[in-house]
């Protein structure tokens, strides 16, 4: 295994942003970013990724008697915790560096990452607020959501609320039917610009804030929609008072040991770039 981690891309040379993509995040709450990986890069970490998805597949209900939730994707956990491949593309430097300079922060550690493979047929992601879930003291958090296989616009990357970020925790409601009309009235009543980014390659990414608002059309196509996340907090960043089942049941998975008012920093949160 050693030989074959030394064999691997190390992702560690920078991308570099420029000011109009920095300032497009901060404004709007969200920004793609085009061959932030290359082709090579995801085919081998994309089939590590893969492999770890296809092992702990937990969905054996048909897709027509689940839940909106369950229509939604397969959605695996710190997939980096299963394999040694995974782990070097979550911990990449690359990506971890965009994200704090995206939130303009010095450095940024993992909170955790998903792997979210939506099935051929699979039905859409709901309108929802990522940071209802993620017990915090800060707003500088953000999420990689990066294809691992090329998705045309037919099967379609997410949608987000320009400018939603500003307006902070909206509602309580967790990822459901009910949190796409709640927020979808939301947002039509305060009239933010819808915005997709339509086709992507392997390898392209989206970069959205805890709190920009977004959701995600269905697969109608017979192809499984593969994609890797990964969120990242400002290594600074505190653990707050739980306010919800959501969040005291993330405090514990994601960062266990750690008490509310303490530095958010377990042995699941290494910093992964610090720009001092």
């Amino acid at each position: 295994m050693g030989k074959n981690l030394d064999m691997l891309p190390t992702l560690k040379d920078s991308y570099e942003l420029n000011s109009g993509q920095i300032e497009e995040y901060q404004k709007n709450g969200h920004v793609c970013l085009r061959g932030l990986a290359s082709s090579e890069e995801v085919n081998i970490y994309g089939q590590a990724i893969r492999e770890v998805v296809k092992e702990l597949n937990y969905q054996k209900t048909p897709i027509h008697e689940r839940t909106t939730y369950g229509k939604a994707f397969i959605q695996i956990g710190n997939v980096w915790e299963k394999s040694e491949i995974v782990q070097r593309f979550v911990m990449a430097r690359r990506f971890a560096k965009v994200a704090a300079e995206l939130m303009g922060v010095d450095g940024v550690r993992i909170y955790h990452d998903q792997a979210l493979f939506k099935e051929p047929n699979g039905g859409h992601t709901p309108w929802h607020q990522d940071q209802i879930y993620w017990p915090f003291d800060t707003d500088k958090t953000i999420t990689m959501w990066m294809p691992i296989v090329p998705i045309s616009e037919e099967m379609g990357s997410m949608t987000f609320a320009s400018g939603s970020h500003k307006s902070g925790y909206v509602s309580k409601i967790e990822i459901s039917d009910e949190s796409h009309r709640t927020l979808e009235q939301y947002i039509e009543g305060i009239g933010f610009e819808k915005v997709t980014y339509g086709a992507m390659d392997a390898g392209d990414a989206t970069f959205h804030a805890g709190w920009t608002m977004h959701n995600a059309p269905g697969n109608p196509t017979d192809r499984m929609r593969e994609v890797m996340t990964i969120i990242y907090y400002a290594d600074d960043s505190i653990a707050a008072e739980p306010d919800s089942n959501a969040r005291k049941n993330d405090l514990a998975q994601w960062l266990p040991d750690v008490k509310p008012g303490e530095l958010a920093a377990s042995h699941l949160n290494p910093q992964v770039y610090n720009r001092r």
